[in-house]
């Protein structure tokens, strides 16, 4: 069976307007939080590599501190 062109574009567009309409809700509990919260909760589990987050995150901080000490140096 062929569908006509003009269907096959509003199936489509029906398609994208429905899964738009699934997309996050920001009401949810996680939505809430910063992104090193969520790090550091990784961080915290006890799963392969979650250690490597919290590793990251020392580094990262130590990285900000040198850039804070280098630009207030002036």
């Amino acid at each position: 069976m062929k569908i006509p062109t003009q269907f096959r574009g509003l199936a489509a567009l029906l398609t994208t307007a429905l899964l738009a309409a699934c997309g996050s809700n920001d009401t949810e509990p996680g939505a809430t939080l910063t992104r090193a919260q969520k790090d550091s909760i990784v961080a915290d589990m006890p799963i392969p590599g979650a250690s490597a987050v919290g590793t990251a995150m020392q580094a990262r901080d130590q990285a900000n501190a040198r850039t804070e000490a280098h630009d207030t140096a002036r």
